[in-house]
């Protein structure tokens, strides 16, 4: 809580610039005021952001927060003592963007961890930690990173997370769905009704308030905090950022069969939705202020480049994808899925990857993106007649798609990266018979609830997929581990998310040998 006592007896803004150790007497907060932890994001070979927000009532409107900005300081050691402090500074957490803090360190060695914090109110938040790449183009021999997403607050506890904190990781792509826009209000795993085990503040979000209280409930999971606070993120979100199966300008939850959902807003009013939603992720990730949102829209696709190993592509198949074709969902393809003006990364971030593709000099080729890139049967059940398509996925979109895999074909070390599934699989990207690149899709943290090891249907869903390698339905991460001569990715699982304690194990790995495309199982 901010004791406002405090703050009228004199900490006025030229007040609350003064020293901290000065601030400290004044007992501006009552409560913690750093409760959303801490985070850093898009590492570079000299610097990364780092990230807070300025919460001491969460749950509360604007946080709890007068509608002033607030001075906040920042420091940068080479050690986790904080007795080389190599950079420091003191950013305004602004009322416009919910008190949080975006700054753009600079000026660190290559390849190294730092740590850092921030202070506020004579308040100290807790310590964060994040690693420098190395220089591009510098000779590099190893990487090994982390890929999650898909964190469904009632589906589960974040206890995943926790693990993921204890991995040694250079970083973690997120791939989005770090939010959902709903309520769940009853889960069915075995076929009955059973209660989510914890519950979201609101059924759904409209506005800027409710998106930005659905970041301040998920951000006080302390297995998330712990995460963010240990590695440095790549942030991407996917579509419950927003709403399911969102692209475009469109929101366009379908009702199965039924079509589109008549009470969907037109595009018009689903942009201002859109423009809340940018902006409260914004608000809580630890990105560069170019991806501040303008008109609604993020500048999300940017490029990793980890020294001469790894280039890392990562991109938006949301905000420039044409409506899914067939009324969208689990279904056969009808004649819109072979539209040959189809755009799934539209034609300015399609042009811009294959620039980015065409210059070379990485060992490896990296795609980090949201949706599964193979064209895979779905049909689990033998009485199903015709080929079962994820109209949300690349599957949908198949001149794109043709599109990509050609310029995969002309590459060598291809790998994909995916989320968005709820399961884990793998596969080879295959164009005409010939395999051009590997795809690997995450699971999730915790959305769709414990799992088991395999799905109903799995062996049909192999059998019908020659190029799946395999397949799994239990909640956690990934962790690639690549060095020149091959990328194995271990896919990390966890017993149960229904329960704040899980463990982990490593369920199974996929490997790429350098030079040799597609997927062969450890």
């Amino acid at each position: 809580m901010f004791d406002r006592r405090h703050f009228l007896a004199g900490a006025t803004l030229a007040g609350l610039a003064a020293p901290a150790i000065l601030r400290a007497e004044g007992g501006i907060f009552r409560e913690f005021p750093f409760s959303l932890g801490v985070a850093a994001g898009d590492p570079a070979s000299d610097g990364f952001v780092i990230w807070t927000r300025l919460a001491p009532e969460p749950m509360k409107r604007h946080g709890g927060m007068p509608l002033a900005n607030f001075p906040v300081d920042w420091e940068v050691a080479s050690d986790g003592g904080f007795r080389d402090v190599v950079a420091r500074g003191t950013e305004l957490a602004r009322p416009e963007l919910g008190h949080s803090v975006h700054v753009e360190v600079a000026g660190l060695q290559p390849d190294r961890p730092y740590f850092y914090r921030f202070t506020a109110g004579g308040e100290r938040s807790l310590r964060g930690r994040a690693r420098t790449l190395p220089r591009v183009g510098a000779p590099t021999d190893a990487l090994k990173f982390g890929v999650c997403g898909c964190q469904h607050f009632e589906s589960g506890f974040f206890g995943a997370y926790r693990h993921l904190a204890r991995e040694d990781l250079a970083f973690v792509y997120h791939y989005g769905d770090f939010i959902y826009e709903y309520s769940q209000d009853y889960l069915f795993d075995t076929g009955l009704p059973t209660r989510p085990v914890r519950k979201h503040a609101y059924r759904n979000l409209i506005d800027l308030g409710d998106f930005r209280l659905a970041y301040a409930q998920q951000l006080g999971d302390i297995d998330l905090q712990a995460a963010r606070c240990t590695h440095a993120f790549l942030s991407s979100f996917d579509d419950h950022e927003i709403r399911n199966d969102w692209v475009s300008d469109k929101d366009n939850w379908k009702l199965g069969l039924d079509g589109h959902d008549p009470d969907a807003p037109p595009p018009e009013v689903f942009m201002l939705k859109k423009q809340a939603a940018m902006q409260a992720w914004y608000e809580h990730m630890p990105v560069r202020r170019s991806m501040l949102p303008r008109g609604g829209m993020v500048a999300l696709n940017r490029e990793l480049r980890y020294g001469d190993l790894m280039a890392m592509q990562l991109l938006d198949t949301r905000q420039y994808r044409d409506d899914q074709p067939c009324e969208d969902g689990f279904k056969p393809a009808c004649p819109g899925v072979y539209d040959k003006n189809a755009q799934v990364l539209g034609k300015a971030q399609e042009a811009w990857l294959n620039r980015n593709l065409g210059e070379g000099g990485a060992t490896w080729n990296a795609l980090a993106q949201q949706v599964t890139m193979m064209s895979l049967d779905r049909r689990r059940r033998p009485e199903a007649p015709e080929k079962i398509l994820n109209l949300d996925s690349w599957a949908g979109y198949e001149a794109p798609r043709e599109r990509m895999l050609s310029r995969l074909e002309g590459l060598k070390n291809a790998v994909v990266l995916t989320g968005d599934e709820h399961q884990n699989f793998c596969g080879d990207l295959v164009l005409k018979n010939k395999v051009v690149g590997a795809e690997f899709v995450a699971t999730s943290i915790s959305s769709g609830g414990d799992g088991s090891d395999r799905r109903n249907g799995t062996d049909m869903f192999l059998s019908r997929n020659p190029e799946l390698k395999f397949a799994n339905d239990q909640r956690g991460y990934v962790v690639c581990d690549v060095n020149r001569e091959a990328w194995q990715t271990h896919f990390m699982v966890v017993d149960k998310v229904t329960t704040p304690t899980n463990t982990l194990s490593k369920r199974a790995t996929g490997i790429v040998e350098r030079d040799v495309a597609g997927i062969r199982m450890a």
